[in-house]
């Protein structure tokens, strides 16, 4: 089992983080893994979309269909993959701190074949990933106005 989890305090209210964070179009721009993110199922995000992502992990192209589980507006997204050699479920969670938004990214999931054997070398770079994914979500954000 890897279960690996980051945040992050981003200085904009909590509605903006959440919609520019939860709008899949926009991962490729702040996730440093992944190419590209395409709706399967039509837009906008609901319980029960469904996402195709194309990323690069441990130098593999890896392709993964993401079904949206559980949506609390501006609160709680969860998307869930059960193919793949890793499947996982990614959770972003919002809330209010000060004046801005603290904001947690977590992978938890089972990997199988290869990676169950990588699994244990996974979470730290994953956790690092992770971190700068945050880290640019944050310089995007604080930055700018972005389109969400």
């Amino acid at each position: 089992m890897v279960d690996v989890h980051t945040d992050a305090h981003i200085n904009r209210p909590r509605a903006d983080v959440a919609a520019y964070a939860g709008e899949p179009d926009n991962a490729p721009a702040w996730y440093g893994n992944i190419d590209t993110a395409r709706w399967l199922t039509e837009p906008p995000l609901r319980l029960g979309s469904e996402l195709a992502f194309t990323a690069q992990f441990l130098g593999r192209t890896l392709n993964y269909n993401y079904e949206i589980v559980e949506l609390v507006p501006e609160e709680k997204l969860v998307m869930r993959t059960s193919e793949g050699p890793f499947p996982m479920q990614t959770t972003y969670t919002w809330r209010d701190a000060g004046p801005g938004t603290f904001m947690t990214l977590r992978n938890n999931g089972d990997p199988r074949g290869f990676s169950a054997l990588a699994g244990a070398f996974m979470a730290p770079m994953m956790r690092r990933a992770m971190r700068k994914d945050l880290a640019r979500l944050k310089e995007i954000l604080e930055s700018s106005q972005p389109r969400t």
